[in-house]
């Protein structure tokens, strides 16, 4: 049976004051391109973002051909001008805020801007299922890089290598046909199952495996709020799903 639906952006922000109240001690939150937008950055995936105006570079292209990895970091260049000139918005903040009053557990993103750790989100409360595309790391050894330090390289036609063991370079971000990191869905589906209340946030949870993680949640007893302007296909699991845009809604959070 459907929960209640908010569409007025004063009643949605009365509502979302609650998530401080104490009334939840264990929250868990997924947040994916909808939260970021507000903050200036595309969602690649949709009709007119990046992905549809250039094909993603596919993982074995990557490790195959310097054709591919040149393509790759030259769309990661392109990415990082939008992400270098976003900030957090009030969503992220909301949620940074819900973290110091010691109620948001963990925060588990689809996106790969970085703007939840420069909202102040711990690494060890901050879970990037798909990785963070404003750094680079080795494939070989795992060494981080600059995305800015490689630019020279590319320019000049040459993929970057790991200047410790040689290996090759690529954002931190896991490329179509890259195998999902088995350690953050883990951490990602446990948090799922000890919670008490989960919040999708800018998801339209079509996506797996993240798609499944509020599933998990409510299965295991927690309450499940959604906030995405479109609706879901686990709509029908939620207490509530809020449809006002989620910088606005969260824009007096944490007001006396």
């Amino acid at each position: 049976m459907a929960g209640t639906i908010i569409t007025s952006l004063p009643e949605a922000q009365d509502y979302v004051a609650h998530f401080s109240s104490g009334s939840y001690r264990r929250i868990v939150a997924l947040t994916g391109a909808g939260i970021s937008t507000e903050s200036g950055i595309p969602d690649f995936r949709s009709p007119g973002g990046i992905w549809s105006k250039r094909q993603p570079v596919q993982y074995q292209d990557f490790l195959s051909s310097e054709e591919s990895r040149l393509e790759d970091w030259d769309r990661r260049f392109e990415m990082l001008d939008f992400f270098a000139r976003a900030r957090p918005n009030a969503a992220h903040m909301a949620l940074s805020r819900l973290h110091q009053l010691g109620y948001l557990h963990t925060l588990i993103t689809q996106n790969v801007d970085g703007l939840h750790r420069e909202a102040g989100i711990p690494e060890e409360n901050l879970i990037e299922i798909h990785g963070n595309s404003t750094f680079a790391t080795c494939l070989s050894c795992g060494a981080r890089a600059e995305l800015e330090d490689q630019k020279a390289e590319v320019d000049a036609g040459v993929s970057p290598r790991c200047g410790k063991c040689g290996g090759l370079l690529k954002a931190a971000v896991v490329s179509f046909g890259q195998a999902m990191p088995e350690a953050e869905l883990h951490r990602a589906a446990a948090a799922a199952q000890n919670c008490d209340l989960f919040l999708v946030l800018g998801s339209s949870l079509v996506v797996h495996p993240a798609a499944q993680l509020p599933v998990i949640a409510v299965q295991a007893g927690a309450e499940l709020v959604i906030l995405n302007g479109e609706d879901t296909p686990v709509d029908s699991l939620a207490s509530t799903h809020i449809k006002t845009p989620l910088a606005q809604t969260f824009v007096k959070f944490g007001e006396e």
